[in-house]
């Protein structure tokens, strides 16, 4: 893992920490108003996952067990014992994995846009398959164009691309290096852990835009029949990624429900 991959930010070391991640040709830097609302009550450490920002040169393969991996490293490597977990869409599937594998890890977790491991979303499936199909043979410039230009998900920010912050999003879009649309290996299988969602005892935020892709909010609505404590939001006017669109509604919602998720946290741990 690149020294590079992790970034911590805000609070001191008795703050709780806050951990992000990012999608699918993003970085850390998709998070910058949500760094700015809470870094005066939180440690964040924010994660670029391989092949994207600091992580660029972080090689595959990509698939999900492996970037679960890479943020159970830099988290480690950051000295996170336990944390919030805050992504959208592919952060969203690693954090699921992890969660899977040590319940206790996670204090809450806020899922925007959620992906759940194991199971294939149409939608998305074909448009990274159309992005590894143009990055090959037009190249990654081209890949990355046609990827913000046709992808549902940035709908909204080009309906509204001022309010929405688009041609900010796309200088982000425009650095992905594309690693993982060119990778040719083979990544690791994941198996469905549906069964094991119900073991994950925490606080669960799953919020998708009134206009999100629909394979996004069918799984958010899997996730709340099998997670324990599921609390669901839908965030007015907003796409794919609602924290990036409308920043001050998605800050507003989620400071509520960390403020209620680390009260709950504090009476467990006093009555345990």
């Amino acid at each position: 893992m690149s020294g590079n991959s992790r970034t911590v930010i805000g609070a001191g070391a008795d703050a709780s920490w806050l951990v992000m991640v990012h999608g699918m040709s993003q970085d850390h830097r998709v998070f910058s108003s949500q760094v700015e609302a809470f870094k005066d009550r939180y440690r964040i450490l924010l994660i670029d996952l391989p092949g994207h920002g600091f992580s660029t040169d972080v090689p595959g393969p990509f698939g999900h067990v492996e970037l679960a991996s890479h943020v159970a490293g830099a988290m480690e490597i950051a000295g996170v014992p336990g944390c919030h977990y805050w992504a959208t869409h592919t952060g969203t599937a690693l954090g699921l994995l992890l969660a899977c594998e040590n319940p206790g890890r996670f204090h809450s977790m806020i899922l925007e846009g959620a992906v759940l491991p194991g199971h294939v979303m149409p939608i998305v499936e074909a448009a990274l398959q159309r992005a590894r199909d143009v990055a090959q043979a037009e190249g990654v410039a081209e890949a990355r164009r046609r990827w913000f230009d046709e992808g549902p998900w940035f709908d909204v920010m080009r309906r509204r691309p001022e309010e929405c912050r688009a041609d900010e999003h796309w200088a982000i879009v425009s650095e992905f290096s594309g690693a993982p649309w060119l990778y040719d290996g083979q990544a690791q299988s994941v198996t469905p852990i549906d069964e094991r969602l119900t073991s994950i005892d925490v606080p669960v935020l799953l919020y998708n835009g009134e206009r999100d892709v629909q394979d996004f909010v069918d799984v958010a609505d899997r996730l709340e029949e099998l997670l324990p404590r599921v609390t669901r939001a839908t965030i007015p006017d907003a796409g794919g990624f609602p924290a990036w669109e409308f920043p001050e509604r998605v800050n507003r919602l989620v400071a509520d429900f960390l403020s209620s998720a680390s009260g709950a946290t504090i009476h467990r741990a006093r009555t345990a």
